[in-house]
């Protein structure tokens, strides 16, 4: 079982094996599943008045608000545990040497 907990944005966090789903919040689905998670009181916001940039599908069946790209908190998830950066360019693959070259 996964016990990392993953940054969601302005120091929340959820923990890793919880997570169902993330997903763009644009979709109509989307919107009302939204809706009635909030009707439901299911809905944890967490964007602090900023806009929804994706929603996080719990496995509690409870659904979080997040104002960060849905792309970052996928990399967040394929991050290595311990690895804090994410904007860092990866090193560059040795080039083979060529037969024949001096």
């Amino acid at each position: 079982m996964d016990q990392r907990m993953i940054n969601v944005g302005f120091g929340n966090a959820v923990l890793a094996s919880r997570v169902l789903a993330v997903v763009n919040p644009k979709s109509s689905p989307m919107k009302k599943l939204k809706d009635e998670a909030k009707e439901q009181k299911r809905l944890i916001d967490v964007t602090e008045g900023r806009r929804t940039r994706s929603i996080i599908i719990l496995d509690s069946n409870h659904v979080v608000l997040s104002s960060v790209q849905p792309e970052t908190i996928t990399m967040r998830f394929a991050a290595a545990p311990g690895k804090e950066k994410f904007d860092e360019e990866p090193e560059p693959l040795p080039t083979p040497a060529r037969k024949g070259a001096k």
